[in-house]
């Protein structure tokens, strides 16, 4: 497997817009090779009678089933505010708007 070379490094830094020094390129280049190297090992490991699966344990529903109740009434909720206009919560006007 051909290794990521400092001019694929220059070329992505580039495109990213991030200025590197020589010594950034090189120290890069080799941890790029090293991912690189690590996803192909993995892609070796998979095989076909394995179903790819995004996590590695059955994911179950933890949340309870809805159920209809009834909520506050206008009058409690409120209840606590520092103004209310309408059965509605009064808020300070912001940027001038009618």
């Amino acid at each position: 497997m051909p290794g990521i070379t400092r001019e694929e490094v220059a070329h992505l830094a580039r495109l990213a817009r991030l200025e590197l020094t020589d010594e950034e390129l090189d120290h890069f280049a080799g941890q790029l090779d090293d991912i690189i190297g690590a996803v192909a090992r993995v892609s070796d490991v998979a095989s076909a009678d394995v179903p790819p699966t995004s996590h590695p344990l059955p994911l179950t529903n933890v949340m309870r089933p809805d159920e209809i109740r009834q909520g506050l009434t206008p009058e409690q909720a409120l209840s606590g505010a520092p103004a209310q206009q309408q059965q509605r919560f009064r808020v300070p006007r912001i940027l001038g708007e009618e």
